[in-house]
Protein backbone atom coordinates (compact mmCIF):
# COMPACT_ATOMS: atom_id res chain seq x y z
CA UNK A 1 0.00 0.00 0.00
CA UNK A 2 1.41 3.32 -1.20
CA UNK A 3 1.20 5.83 1.38
CA UNK A 4 4.26 8.17 2.41
CA UNK A 5 6.50 7.68 5.76
CA UNK A 6 5.87 10.23 8.62
CA UNK A 7 7.88 12.64 9.93
CA UNK A 8 8.41 13.48 13.10
CA UNK A 9 8.04 16.84 14.09
CA UNK A 10 8.24 18.87 17.22
CA UNK A 11 5.32 21.26 17.82
CA UNK A 12 3.33 22.51 20.68
CA UNK A 13 5.24 20.35 22.95
CA UNK A 14 4.80 17.21 21.32
CA UNK A 15 5.38 15.17 18.72
CA UNK A 16 3.67 14.84 15.51
CA UNK A 17 3.65 12.70 12.78
CA UNK A 18 3.20 14.42 9.56
CA UNK A 19 2.55 12.66 5.82
CA UNK A 20 3.87 14.53 2.97
CA UNK A 21 3.10 14.43 -0.34
CA UNK A 22 4.96 17.21 -1.98
CA UNK A 23 5.62 17.74 -6.10
CA UNK A 24 9.06 18.25 -7.53
CA UNK A 25 9.80 22.15 -8.53
CA UNK A 26 8.95 21.84 -11.74
CA UNK A 27 5.19 20.53 -11.33
CA UNK A 28 4.73 22.13 -8.49
CA UNK A 29 2.14 25.41 -8.55
CA UNK A 30 1.97 28.36 -6.78
CA UNK A 31 -0.97 27.24 -4.67
CA UNK A 32 -0.21 27.45 -0.71
CA UNK A 33 -0.02 24.45 0.79
CA UNK A 34 -2.96 22.24 1.53
CA UNK A 35 -2.82 20.93 5.63
CA UNK A 36 -5.20 17.42 5.72
CA UNK A 37 -7.28 16.84 9.23
CA UNK A 38 -8.73 13.73 9.98
CA UNK A 39 -11.54 12.72 12.34
CA UNK A 40 -12.58 10.14 14.57
CA UNK A 41 -11.53 7.55 14.78
CA UNK A 42 -9.52 8.45 11.82
CA UNK A 43 -6.07 8.69 11.28
CA UNK A 44 -4.00 10.67 7.97
CA UNK A 45 -4.23 8.35 6.28
CA UNK A 46 -7.78 8.87 6.31
CA UNK A 47 -6.51 11.05 3.00
CA UNK A 48 -4.92 7.97 1.03
CA UNK A 49 -7.05 8.82 -1.80
CA UNK A 50 -6.37 12.27 -1.76
CA UNK A 51 -2.19 12.66 -0.90
CA UNK A 52 -1.45 11.60 -4.27
CA UNK A 53 -4.19 12.81 -6.32
CA UNK A 54 -3.38 16.21 -5.11
CA UNK A 55 0.47 16.31 -5.53
CA UNK A 56 -0.72 14.98 -9.23
CA UNK A 57 -2.13 17.98 -9.87
CA UNK A 58 1.14 20.02 -8.58
CA UNK A 59 -0.25 20.29 -4.95
CA UNK A 60 2.11 20.53 -1.22
CA UNK A 61 -0.02 18.70 0.64
CA UNK A 62 0.31 17.80 4.57
CA UNK A 63 -1.36 15.34 6.74
CA UNK A 64 -0.92 15.04 10.34
CA UNK A 65 -1.62 12.12 12.98
CA UNK A 66 -3.28 14.80 15.06
CA UNK A 67 -2.77 14.73 19.07
CA UNK A 68 -3.65 11.48 20.32
CA UNK A 69 -3.69 9.58 17.23
CA UNK A 70 -1.61 6.66 15.85
CA UNK A 71 2.43 7.86 16.04
CA UNK A 72 1.86 11.39 17.50
CA UNK A 73 2.44 11.96 21.09
CA UNK A 74 -0.75 11.45 23.33
CA UNK A 75 -0.09 13.51 26.42
CA UNK A 76 -2.27 12.84 29.75
CA UNK A 77 -5.02 14.44 30.88
CA UNK A 78 -8.70 16.10 29.59
CA UNK A 79 -6.96 19.66 29.14
CA UNK A 80 -4.17 18.63 26.74
CA UNK A 81 -7.03 18.31 23.73
CA UNK A 82 -8.50 21.36 24.52
CA UNK A 83 -9.18 23.05 20.63
CA UNK A 84 -6.74 25.31 21.34
CA UNK A 85 -3.97 22.89 21.92
CA UNK A 86 -4.96 21.39 18.66
CA UNK A 87 -5.13 24.72 16.75
CA UNK A 88 -1.51 25.09 18.32
CA UNK A 89 -0.22 21.92 16.90
CA UNK A 90 -1.05 22.95 13.65
CA UNK A 91 0.64 26.50 14.00
CA UNK A 92 3.62 24.78 15.41
CA UNK A 93 3.82 22.17 12.16
CA UNK A 94 3.52 25.28 9.53
CA UNK A 95 6.62 26.99 11.70
CA UNK A 96 8.61 23.46 11.65
CA UNK A 97 7.88 23.53 7.88
CA UNK A 98 8.65 26.55 7.16
CA UNK A 99 4.86 27.68 5.64
CA UNK A 100 3.44 30.88 6.30
CA UNK A 101 -0.04 30.22 5.41
CA UNK A 102 -1.77 26.99 4.32
CA UNK A 103 -5.42 25.82 3.05
CA UNK A 104 -6.66 23.71 6.10
CA UNK A 105 -9.12 20.83 4.77
CA UNK A 106 -11.23 18.54 7.39
CA UNK A 107 -12.90 16.05 7.83
CA UNK A 108 -15.32 14.97 11.21
CA UNK A 109 -13.40 16.42 14.35
CA UNK A 110 -10.69 18.26 11.67
CA UNK A 111 -13.63 20.13 10.34
CA UNK A 112 -14.20 21.17 14.47
CA UNK A 113 -10.51 22.19 14.95
CA UNK A 114 -9.83 23.89 11.12
CA UNK A 115 -13.56 26.08 12.12
CA UNK A 116 -11.69 27.28 15.06
CA UNK A 117 -8.55 28.71 13.10
CA UNK A 118 -10.39 31.58 12.09
CA UNK A 119 -10.17 32.45 15.58
CA UNK A 120 -7.52 31.51 17.29
CA UNK A 121 -4.60 31.78 14.06
CA UNK A 122 -6.45 33.69 11.45
CA UNK A 123 -3.24 34.54 10.08
CA UNK A 124 -2.36 31.46 9.09
CA UNK A 125 -5.26 30.79 6.81
CA UNK A 126 -5.15 30.70 3.23
CA UNK A 127 -8.30 28.97 2.74
CA UNK A 128 -11.01 26.24 4.46
CA UNK A 129 -12.30 23.56 2.60
CA UNK A 130 -15.22 20.91 5.21
CA UNK A 131 -16.11 17.78 4.79
CA UNK A 132 -19.57 17.07 6.54
CA UNK A 133 -19.02 19.24 9.09
CA UNK A 134 -20.74 22.32 8.58
CA UNK A 135 -19.41 26.08 10.86
CA UNK A 136 -22.45 26.68 13.47
CA UNK A 137 -21.48 29.64 15.39
CA UNK A 138 -21.31 29.30 18.90
CA UNK A 139 -24.77 28.55 20.79
CA UNK A 140 -26.31 29.72 24.02
CA UNK A 141 -26.27 26.30 25.41
CA UNK A 142 -23.45 24.13 25.52
CA UNK A 143 -23.11 21.13 23.15
CA UNK A 144 -23.62 18.67 25.63
CA UNK A 145 -26.83 20.00 26.97
CA UNK A 146 -28.23 20.17 23.66
CA UNK A 147 -27.53 16.91 22.69
CA UNK A 148 -28.99 15.60 25.42
CA UNK A 149 -32.06 17.30 24.96
CA UNK A 150 -32.40 16.51 21.55
CA UNK A 151 -31.13 12.55 21.61
CA UNK A 152 -31.46 11.59 25.49
CA UNK A 153 -28.25 11.20 27.85
CA UNK A 154 -27.50 7.76 26.86
CA UNK A 155 -26.42 9.61 23.08
CA UNK A 156 -22.78 8.35 22.20
CA UNK A 157 -21.51 11.93 23.11
CA UNK A 158 -22.59 11.73 26.59
CA UNK A 159 -21.59 8.45 26.78
CA UNK A 160 -17.89 9.96 25.70
CA UNK A 161 -17.64 11.66 28.42
CA UNK A 162 -17.69 8.70 30.94
CA UNK A 163 -13.87 8.21 32.45
CA UNK A 164 -12.44 4.62 30.84
CA UNK A 165 -15.91 3.43 30.16
CA UNK A 166 -15.24 4.06 25.83
CA UNK A 167 -11.84 3.40 25.78
CA UNK A 168 -12.59 0.00 27.48
CA UNK A 169 -15.43 -0.84 24.91
CA UNK A 170 -13.08 -0.10 21.70
CA UNK A 171 -10.13 -0.98 22.64
CA UNK A 172 -11.05 -4.38 23.65
CA UNK A 173 -11.23 -5.23 19.85
CA UNK A 174 -9.41 -2.76 17.87
CA UNK A 175 -10.33 -4.29 14.71
CA UNK A 176 -14.03 -4.92 15.71
CA UNK A 177 -14.40 -1.47 16.64
CA UNK A 178 -12.87 0.02 12.92
CA UNK A 179 -15.60 -2.55 11.47
CA UNK A 180 -18.49 -0.90 13.44
CA UNK A 181 -17.49 2.65 13.00
CA UNK A 182 -16.16 2.39 9.16
CA UNK A 183 -19.40 0.94 7.43
CA UNK A 184 -21.14 2.06 3.73
CA UNK A 185 -25.27 1.09 3.33
CA UNK A 186 -25.33 -1.97 1.35
CA UNK A 187 -27.95 0.38 -0.62
CA UNK A 188 -28.66 3.92 -1.16
CA UNK A 189 -31.93 3.32 -2.43
CA UNK A 190 -33.52 3.83 0.75
CA UNK A 191 -32.72 6.74 3.27
CA UNK A 192 -33.43 4.96 6.03
CA UNK A 193 -30.61 2.27 5.34
CA UNK A 194 -28.34 4.68 7.06
CA UNK A 195 -24.80 3.54 8.72
CA UNK A 196 -24.47 3.68 12.55
CA UNK A 197 -28.09 5.16 12.85
CA UNK A 198 -28.36 3.96 15.91
CA UNK A 199 -31.19 4.47 18.51
CA UNK A 200 -31.28 8.16 19.68
CA UNK A 201 -27.63 8.14 18.71
CA UNK A 202 -26.49 5.49 20.94
CA UNK A 203 -23.54 3.53 19.38
CA UNK A 204 -22.59 1.86 22.80
CA UNK A 205 -25.61 -0.43 22.92
CA UNK A 206 -25.82 -1.20 18.95
CA UNK A 207 -21.89 -1.79 19.12
CA UNK A 208 -22.14 -4.47 21.96
CA UNK A 209 -25.31 -5.92 19.66
CA UNK A 210 -23.22 -7.95 17.57
CA UNK A 211 -21.79 -8.05 14.13
CA UNK A 212 -24.66 -9.74 12.79
CA UNK A 213 -26.89 -6.59 13.92
CA UNK A 214 -25.11 -3.53 12.06
CA UNK A 215 -26.23 -1.88 9.32
CA UNK A 216 -24.65 -1.64 6.01
CA UNK A 217 -21.02 -3.07 5.24
CA UNK A 218 -17.39 -2.86 5.77
CA UNK A 219 -15.96 0.15 4.15
CA UNK A 220 -12.11 -0.89 4.75
CA UNK A 221 -10.38 -3.84 3.15
CA UNK A 222 -7.93 -6.24 4.80
CA UNK A 223 -5.46 -4.17 4.73
CA UNK A 224 -6.63 -0.57 5.20
CA UNK A 225 -8.47 -2.47 8.20
CA UNK A 226 -4.95 -3.59 9.59
CA UNK A 227 -3.52 -0.43 9.27
CA UNK A 228 -6.09 1.61 11.00
CA UNK A 229 -5.70 -1.15 14.29
CA UNK A 230 -2.02 -1.19 14.04
CA UNK A 231 -2.14 1.92 14.80
CA UNK A 232 -4.60 2.35 17.28
CA UNK A 233 -2.55 -0.19 19.53
CA UNK A 234 -0.12 2.31 19.64
CA UNK A 235 -1.91 4.78 21.63
CA UNK A 236 -5.84 3.42 22.35
CA UNK A 237 -8.76 6.15 22.42
CA UNK A 238 -8.22 7.76 25.46
CA UNK A 239 -6.26 10.76 23.93
CA UNK A 240 -9.46 10.58 20.58
CA UNK A 241 -12.19 10.64 23.17
CA UNK A 242 -10.52 13.57 25.14
CA UNK A 243 -11.39 15.76 22.43
CA UNK A 244 -14.97 14.72 22.79
CA UNK A 245 -14.34 15.64 26.34
CA UNK A 246 -13.57 19.66 25.48
CA UNK A 247 -16.47 20.11 24.00
CA UNK A 248 -17.86 22.21 27.25
CA UNK A 249 -14.17 23.47 28.04
CA UNK A 250 -14.24 24.62 24.10
CA UNK A 251 -17.65 26.52 23.75
CA UNK A 252 -16.80 28.35 27.04
CA UNK A 253 -13.90 29.63 25.30
CA UNK A 254 -15.41 30.55 22.18
CA UNK A 255 -17.43 33.04 24.01
CA UNK A 256 -14.68 35.55 23.82
CA UNK A 257 -14.73 35.61 19.92
CA UNK A 258 -18.44 34.69 19.94
CA UNK A 259 -20.76 36.05 22.56
CA UNK A 260 -23.97 34.43 22.42
CA UNK A 261 -26.30 37.58 20.98
CA UNK A 262 -23.17 39.28 19.56
CA UNK A 263 -22.21 40.30 16.20
CA UNK A 264 -22.43 37.11 14.08
CA UNK A 265 -19.05 35.91 12.51
CA UNK A 266 -18.20 36.42 8.84
CA UNK A 267 -15.16 34.45 7.61
CA UNK A 268 -13.75 36.08 4.81
CA UNK A 269 -11.71 32.90 3.10
CA UNK A 270 -12.30 31.18 0.28
CA UNK A 271 -14.38 28.38 1.64
CA UNK A 272 -15.64 24.75 0.22
CA UNK A 273 -18.20 22.98 1.95
CA UNK A 274 -18.99 19.40 0.65
CA UNK A 275 -21.59 17.57 2.32
CA UNK A 276 -22.40 13.76 1.74
CA UNK A 277 -26.37 13.16 1.30
CA UNK A 278 -26.72 9.98 3.42
CA UNK A 279 -24.05 11.19 6.34
CA UNK A 280 -26.45 9.79 9.39
CA UNK A 281 -24.89 12.25 12.05
CA UNK A 282 -24.48 15.18 9.79
CA UNK A 283 -27.16 15.52 7.07
CA UNK A 284 -26.65 17.86 4.58
CA UNK A 285 -29.63 19.98 6.20
CA UNK A 286 -27.36 21.15 8.61
CA UNK A 287 -25.50 23.21 6.42
CA UNK A 288 -28.30 25.34 5.48
CA UNK A 289 -27.90 29.57 5.88
CA UNK A 290 -24.53 28.61 6.37
CA UNK A 291 -23.85 31.19 3.43
CA UNK A 292 -24.64 34.44 6.10
CA UNK A 293 -21.06 33.67 7.76
CA UNK A 294 -19.25 33.48 4.81
CA UNK A 295 -18.36 36.05 1.53
CA UNK A 296 -17.07 33.71 -0.43
CA UNK A 297 -18.23 30.00 0.11
CA UNK A 298 -19.06 27.37 -2.17
CA UNK A 299 -21.17 24.19 -1.60
CA UNK A 300 -21.20 20.47 -3.04
CA UNK A 301 -23.16 17.37 -2.28
CA UNK A 302 -22.16 14.29 -2.76
CA UNK A 303 -25.11 11.91 -3.58
CA UNK A 304 -24.95 8.29 -2.69
CA UNK A 305 -22.08 8.92 0.69
CA UNK A 306 -21.95 7.86 3.89
CA UNK A 307 -20.59 9.79 6.25
CA UNK A 308 -16.48 8.56 5.28
CA UNK A 309 -16.75 10.49 2.58
CA UNK A 310 -13.00 11.25 1.51
CA UNK A 311 -12.80 7.26 1.35
CA UNK A 312 -16.10 6.61 0.40
CA UNK A 313 -16.28 8.44 -2.48
CA UNK A 314 -12.67 9.31 -3.36
CA UNK A 315 -12.29 10.25 -7.44
CA UNK A 316 -15.38 12.51 -6.35
CA UNK A 317 -14.03 14.62 -3.70
CA UNK A 318 -10.49 14.50 -5.47
CA UNK A 319 -12.16 16.40 -8.72
CA UNK A 320 -14.10 18.61 -6.28
CA UNK A 321 -11.11 19.76 -4.50
CA UNK A 322 -8.82 20.42 -7.32
CA UNK A 323 -11.39 22.11 -9.87
CA UNK A 324 -11.98 24.56 -6.31
CA UNK A 325 -8.48 25.04 -5.58
CA UNK A 326 -7.21 26.19 -9.51
CA UNK A 327 -10.46 28.16 -9.69
CA UNK A 328 -9.51 29.94 -6.47
CA UNK A 329 -5.42 29.48 -6.16
CA UNK A 330 -3.79 29.44 -9.79
CA UNK A 331 -3.46 31.99 -12.47
CA UNK A 332 -5.49 30.25 -15.16
CA UNK A 333 -8.59 30.30 -13.34
CA UNK A 334 -11.40 28.56 -15.24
Amino acid sequence: MSFPQPQLIKTNGIEMAVYEARPDDASRNKAPPIVMCHGFPELAFSWRHQLPALKDAGYHVLAPDQRGYGLSSSPDGVAAYHAKELVADLVGMLDAKGIEKAIFCGHDWGSLVMWAMPFYAPERLAGLISLNVPFIPRRKHDPITLMNARFGKDNYINFFQSPDAPEQLFEADIAKTFRFFMRVPESYAEKSEQPLKARKNNFQDMFQEGEAMWPGKELLNKDELEYFTNHFANNGFNGPINWYRNFVANWQDMERFQPFGGTPPKITLPTLMILAENDPVLPPVLADGMEQFFTDLKKHLIKNCGHWTQQEKPQEVNEVLIKWLADNYLDNKA
